[in-house]
């Protein structure tokens, strides 16, 4: 394979590609079906993926992350986000933009069509992912991700204690 072949994904391609079904195992709603866009063509900084989420499931959890922004660009169906504290019905076209500070999210299909979606963001060697409603934490580096009790933590350092003192 050339290095434009490598750099192309034609449509037929990406409609062959096999698709990783995966559930968030902190959500038994959760059922998203992922195209990895991004690693088929050897992007390593950024994420880009196509998502399916089918009638009545969601896709991750009600989430925020800490280190990466994301994106969300819906291709058919419809969904129900949830953005902070509202909930918005998002359709074809729309876009959702999770800079940093990022206000926690989540996407799920109430309706009675696939849901699908292109996601992305960024995909650096370390995030963590907080978890409000269940007072849980992710940290993920480059190979695994690791949950824990947020009620776990024990301060090591503050900056602002250092702008304190």
């Amino acid at each position: 394979m050339t290095d434009e072949q490598h750099s192309l994904l034609k449509a037929a391609d990406i409609n062959s590609m096999d698709a990783l079904e995966f559930h968030h195992p902190l959500n038994s709603n959760s059922e998203i079906y992922l195209r990895f866009l991004g690693r088929a063509v050897g992007l390593k900084r950024i994420g880009v993926t196509i998502a399916r989420v089918p009638p009545g499931k969601e896709s991750f959890i009600y989430h925020a992350h800490q280190n990466e922004e994301e994106w969300i660009y819906i291709l058919s169906g419809r969904g129900m986000a949830e953005i902070g504290d509202r909930l918005y019905e998002v359709e074809p076209g729309d876009f959702m933009g999770f800079g940093l500070p990022q206000q926690p999210h989540h996407l799920r299909n109430p309706f009675n069509q696939d849901l699908v979606y292109l996601m992305g963001g960024e995909a650096g060697c370390l995030d963590v992912a907080v978890f409000p409603r269940l007072g849980k934490r992710v940290i993920r580096d480059s190979e695994s991700a690791y949950i824990f009790d947020e009620s776990a933590l024990q301060l090591l350092w503050s900056s602002k204690q250092s702008t304190e003192e």
